[in-house]
């Protein structure tokens, strides 16, 4: 006979998925009430790092715990590593971001004080923008190299990283073209 899953069975299985996050937006989806979340907070079940996050004990921490809630936080499924931090994680450049930069829709406004560490930027990207580091949502290389284009950071990390990407192939050599001309049109 087949065992039926618990409420928190269900919990860990987004969990896993997301470096040991749940959202309450998906624990309602699950059937738990935001009671029945504050009753397992309580007794030790879950972790409530941020508002609106949850953190399900039995999933390993990661390194990039931090990353995850940062996305989650914001409480928007559009919502991406970007700028400074995609540059970084990409791992195409020696940035070292103080901050974890997030992306959400142009369109979205975020009412609530935004934690220190976190940059919020808005911005409408098309789903070919976005794609996977680490299972969390995070802009592809070259869009990560344009907003860093964008939001001034220093021209010898952005040549790095269009040099870098070169070499793995990350950035379509057409792509790096129009990146390396926008970085020389910067200073015209």
């Amino acid at each position: 006979m087949a065992e039926a899953l618990t409420f928190l069975d269900r919990m860990r299985e987004v969990a896993l998925e997301q470096h040991g996050f749940v959202t309450a937006r998906q624990a309602a989806e699950l059937g738990g009430s935001s009671a029945l979340l504050a009753v397992m907070v309580r007794r030790g079940r879950l972790e409530h790092p941020a508002r609106g996050v949850y953190r399900v004990g039995q999933v390993p921490v990661t390194e990039y715990d931090g990353h995850m809630l940062a996305v989650l936080w914001t409480g928007f499924p559009e919502a991406c590593l970007s700028h400074n931090t995609a540059l970084d994680v990409w791992d195409i450049s020696d940035i070292l971001p103080d901050e974890i930069h997030v992306t959400v829709a142009a369109h979205r406004r975020i009412e609530r004080v935004i934690p220190p560490g976190y940059v919020i930027h808005y911005e409408d990207l098309a789903s070919a923008q976005v794609t996977w580091w680490e299972s969390i949502p995070t802009v592809t290389a070259v869009v990560a190299i344009r907003q860093c284009l964008e939001t001034g950071v220093p021209t010898y990390l952005i040549r790095q990283a269009i040099e870098r990407s070169a070499r793995t192939g990350i950035v379509p050599a057409g792509q790096r073209e129009q990146l390396m001309s926008m970085l020389e049109a910067r200073y015209v």
